[in-house]
């Protein structure tokens, strides 16, 4: 630590501890202050309470002097202060219950406050007994009723009066306590500074004083004579005497450093001058030779005694393969192999990876070098490779009785860079001699080439005179084809423009159908469900038989809407991030129903290897797998239905999307046990409008769409639909969807425990709510009409938006409005807007009510000011849901 930063923080810290002292004293004062206002205001508190009391020692007064039959002038003055004394007691009551907000003060203030509720009512009474000339019953009400609800009252009162009083005691004692706290700490706190002060300055002194004593036996002990060691200061301090310690080790580490830099500059210059010289003498022998063997055998002559090598190979590249070119001390039979292919052997990996091999400890029937007293084995080989722009055209093998050193190395690896350069520009003497043969044979060709091209020319000349008269005619093609074009433009204006009636058509036709069903839906699902047990068994199946026709009418609308969106291209694909397991819930509450309707074994099977979450979208997801159960269902009498998802699997999947990754594949698979399809018409079912029996005469109903549907949805999504099916045995749809990103982190099951609520009646949460239905079909209001009335809701309707308006000025207790868009004079969508301007039902909740199916619909509903969106036909537990959450949210 530096000295400077030492006194910085003695200082520092005398400063802190003042401040600490001042914190204190401000917040001993602030306490101080508190105790005083808190004594002043329980003060204050008692004199409410003591007002109470006296104002109803008046009431009991004036309540007698009214009793004793006084003359009107003192009977009116008798009730004027006798009023004025209950009116006051109360304020004070409220004044107390306002400024004390102890709990046992509370309880006693909610007493006196029915107690005066009490003591109005007894005083009626008593008023109109006297009306009635009956005294003596109101003096004996006065003297036991009243007289005992004062006393009560002058009882708590004076409760009150004495917490106040102890509050104000508690808090002077308080103040006395810390008045005396506040004397301790001072005295304390001003030893305790006196103390740490000496102790820091003791602390300072006594560290610079040893440090600097340290410091100069060091300097005084330093030989400064030689460079190659020199004494240290050890570090004990970051003050100034420790930086100073630190730059004079630093001083001699750094003249250390050079006096062996000197060293090695003067070693490496002796090392560069012998590799210059040897690099030159080898340099002088290149000239004047055009021949590879000659370049291989002077090569190895020349470059193994200078490295202490005592045998040397050389091989060159020929057509792939590294052939011998040359040796040094050589024996009677050859030394090492004649040829080596790229990899194989020392030489031939060592061409493969272009770096040098080295080996040491070298076996003894290896090889022998031999001389004239004897033979023995190398005790190092050195394998090198000579390269030029990246290929390997040479490769030296070199063996010595001593490892060989660093420098030998640098002078191997300059020596065959300069090698390769040198076969190379052989290689291409050669080459170019190759091809002067080879120009003087194809100058005699281009002669007689010659000849025939002229014969060519005239023959282009032809061809060009043809080719200016197809050019003409081409050009007047061409102004054919702008007119085609022009009229095909045209086609395809007038396809739009039928397009867009199409769509505006199946628009009006959705609402004109959806608007009656909608009545219809919501009146025969009352008359199923027989709330007030007023109809017969058989009427009730009656209303089902209306009900499940007025859906299967809907899902007809849902599908021509749905094909007509395909064929146009304006069917919407919303790709979300989807749970499996809610798919599997979703469909096993639909269909686990049906199956024990029909007796049916119904079942769902999920791999356990699938992620838990897919990219899709869920909803035409949910359509697809929906139209497949539901034929499944509606083809089996008795057996099984089973639904499995699962991994594609590899040879499935190959057969139809070669091209793609099967993991990326999901296969939800529909078998059932039922009546089958024939092979012949496994390709017509997935026709629009067709049935594998679709005579008049056919046995099951459908119109034929759902499968349609299904594949086209299929393609949307990205996957594709199969069918595999026997007459007799039952049939299995396999659709295959790709899950885009696989979710697989996987979600970790949070467990918690929830208290079990009591279960609540869904109709009770809509009790005493006002509903305004705004529709021009009185069909429609009738229905809605009755439905919400059985939730005790309740309605006001108005036949357009204008009439909306009026009904909802004159009710401004309505609680939400349910809105049809398409209605005469004004629409619902002008007179949703019309409502938002109005400052207090800018938050109203307005549910749109709509016929029409398109995907448009709901944003123009929620661009006009709608809170939420329903289609017709209305499903009666949807809209109450809906209603519920704008109701209480």
């Amino acid at each position: 630590m530096k000295l400077k930063t030492k006194l910085y923080l003695g200082f520092g810290l005398l400063i802190f501890l003042f401040i600490i002292f001042q914190l204190f004293l401000m917040m001993l004062m602030n306490q101080l202050n508190t105790n005083m206002k808190n004594a002043v205001d329980n003060y204050e508190m008692a004199k409410t309470a003591y007002k109470i009391q006296d104002s109803l020692n008046w009431y009991r007064s004036d309540s007698k002097g009214i009793l004793a039959n006084p003359p009107a002038d003192l009977l009116k003055e008798f009730q004027d202060h006798k009023e004025q004394s209950y009116l006051e007691a109360n304020q004070a009551i409220e004044t107390l219950r306002k400024l004390d907000k102890r709990e046992k003060s509370q309880k006693v203030i909610a007493e006196l406050q029915s107690l005066s509720i009490q003591l109005r009512a007894i005083e009626a009474k008593t008023n109109k007994l006297m009306e009635q000339n009956k005294d003596e019953e109101a003096r004996n009400l006065f003297w036991y009723d009243t007289w005992d609800v004062i006393d009560k009252m002058t009882s708590d009162a004076t409760y009150l009066q004495t917490l106040q009083e102890d509050g104000v005691q508690s808090e002077f004692e308080l103040s006395n306590d810390t008045t005396s706290i506040a004397y301790k700490f001072i005295f304390g706190y001003a030893v305790a500074v006196l103390i740490m002060g000496g102790a820091i300055t003791f602390f300072i002194l006594r560290s610079m004083s040893k440090n600097l004593n340290d410091v100069m036996s060091v300097f005084t002990n330093a030989a400064f004579g030689k460079g190659d060691h020199l004494p240290r200061i050890r570090v004990k301090t970051k003050d100034e005497i420790g930086q100073i310690s630190i730059a004079y080790n630093e001083m001699a580490q750094v003249l250390e450093k050079h006096h062996k830099q000197e060293i090695e500059l003067k070693n490496a210059a002796e090392e560069q001058s012998w590799l210059n010289t040897k690099i030159a003498e080898i340099a002088t022998m290149y000239p004047g030779i055009n021949n590879l063997k000659e370049l291989a055998q002077l090569f190895i002559t020349r470059l193994a005694p200078i490295v202490g090598a005592s045998c040397g190979l050389i091989y060159l590249k020929e057509d792939n393969v590294f052939r011998r070119y040359g040796s040094y001390a050589g024996q009677e039979e050859p030394v090492g192999r004649e040829s080596f292919s790229v990899g194989e052997g020392l030489v031939g990996q060592c061409a493969l990876d272009k770096r040098p091999i080295s080996l040491e400890d070298i076996p003894e029937d290896y090889i022998k070098i031999s001389s004239g007293t004897g033979g023995a084995p190398p005790n190092s080989i050195l394998v090198i490779p000579a390269e030029y722009q990246g290929e390997v055209l040479a490769v030296i093998e070199l063996a010595s009785f001593k490892p060989f050193t660093r420098l030998e190395q640098v002078l191997l690896e300059e020596v065959v860079s300069h090698l390769g350069i040198n076969i190379k520009s052989i290689q291409r003497h050669i080459r170019v001699e190759e091809l002067l043969q080879e120009s003087q044979t194809m100058t005699e060709e281009l002669q007689s080439q010659s000849e025939e091209l002229q014969l060519q020319q005239e023959e282009l000349r032809t061809v060009n005179e043809q080719l200016e008269e197809q050019f003409k005619s081409s050009e007047q093609k061409t102004h054919e084809l702008e007119k085609i074009k022009n009229m095909l433009e045209e086609k395809a204006q007038q396809l739009m423009m039928s397009s867009q009636y199409k769509s505006e058509f199946l628009a009006n036709m959705s609402h004109e159908l959806r608007t009656p069903l909608n009545s219809l839906l919501i009146l025969a699902k009352m008359l199923s469900e027989n709330s007030g047990q007023n109809l017969t068994p058989k009427q009730v199946e009656y209303a089902k038989t209306i009900l499940s026709s007025g859906h299967d009418l809907l899902r007809l609308i849902n599908d021509i809407l749905d094909i007509s969106k395909i064929e146009a291209g304006k069917m919407e694909i919303f790709l979300e991030k989807t749970e499996i397991q809610e798919i599997k819930a979703s469909l096993k509450s639909q269909f686990f129903p049906l199956a024990r309707q029909k007796g049916l074994d119904f079942s769902i099977q999920l791999d356990p290897f699938l992620p838990d979450l897919i990219q899709t979208d869920p909803q035409r997801l949910q359509q697809i797998l929906i139209n497949l159960l539901s034929n499944a269902f509606k083809f089996t009498e008795k057996g099984r239905i089973l639904l499995q998802i699962e991994k594609a699997q590899q040879t499935v999947f190959s057969e139809e999307k070669g091209n793609n990754l099967v993991e990326t594949m999901i296969a939800f698979s529909v078998s059932d046990t039922g009546i089958g399809i024939s092979q012949e018409n496994q390709k017509l079912i997935f026709d629009a409008f067709q049935q594998a029996d679709g005579t008049t005469s056919r046995k099951y109903g459908g119109t034929g769409l759902g499968l349609t549907i299904s594949r086209e949805l299929a393609q949307l999504l990205g996957g594709y639909l199969t069918v595999e099916s026997t007459v007799g045995e039952g049939s299995r749809f396999t659709l295959y969807i790709p899950s885009l990103q696989i979710v697989q982190a996987r979600l970790e099951a949070a467990v918690t425990v929830e208290e079990p609520q009591p279960d609540i009646d869904e109709r009770e949460s809509l009790e005493g709510m006002k509903i305004l239905i705004v529709d021009d079909d009185m069909r429609n209001i009738f229905a809605l009409t009755s439905a919400l009335e059985s939730y005790f809701v309740e309605v006001v309707f108005a036949e357009n938006g204008r009439e909306g308006i009026e009904i909802l000025q004159k009710n401004p207790d309505v609680d939400l409005v349910l809105m049809d868009i398409m209605m005469p004079e004004m629409d619902g969508f002008e007179a949703i807007r019309a409502i938002r301007q109005v400052p207090e039902y800018m938050n109203l909740p307005i549910i749109a009510l709509t016929a029409k199916a398109m995907k448009s619909d709901r944003k123009k509903c929620i661009e006009a000011g709608a809170s939420d969106y329903i289609s017709k036909p209305v499903h009666m537990e949807q809209l109450i849901s809906i209603m519920r959450v704008w109701l209480y949210r």
